[in-house]
């Protein structure tokens, strides 16, 4: 019986091990935003390499887009402070607060979107289309829009 009780108490402390640390291991997961070639040079991109562009309209650090245009140029969103990848400067990415309330990233004050047409990594289709008022441009890693392309 004395054995029955053991295992039963080892079964419990296991279990509660297990719990203890599945609850410390629960990390928030960061949005990085890293640097990838393209036929515009170094370009900023998500952590998967999917291209991230600005929208000129955006002033202040404040998103504009809103509705279809963000049907078609969903923001890049996180729950923590942005993690800035190899070659970028991390006092340069920030975020600002949108109308739903959710931190859109930006980096040296520009909001970051995707264009929904890209959907592999080194895709930029959204380069140069004029939509919701003014073309979308990709950005360096000094910050700056590239307008060409």
């Amino acid at each position: 019986m004395a054995s029955k009780h053991w295992l039963a108490l080892a079964i419990v402390a296991l279990i509660a091990a297990v719990a203890a640390q599945s609850g410390s291991a629960k990390t928030t997961r960061r949005t990085v935003v890293d640097l990838r070639t393209s036929e515009y040079g170094r370009i900023l991109v998500d952590s998967k390499g999917i291209t991230l562009y600005d929208f000129p309209p955006d002033k202040n650090g404040m998103s504009t887009c809103y509705g279809a245009c963000a049907a078609l140029w969903p923001p890049l969103t996180t729950s923590a402070q942005p993690v800035a990848g190899h070659g970028l400067k991390a006092s340069l990415l920030g975020t600002t607060k949108r109308k739903d309330g959710k931190l859109e990233v930006t980096y040296k004050g520009h909001p970051l979107y995707y264009f929904v047409s890209d959907r592999k990594p080194g895709q930029t289709t959204g380069q140069g289309l004029n939509q919701f008022g003014a073309p979308w441009w990709v950005i360096t890693a000094a910050g700056k829009e590239v307008h060409h392309g």
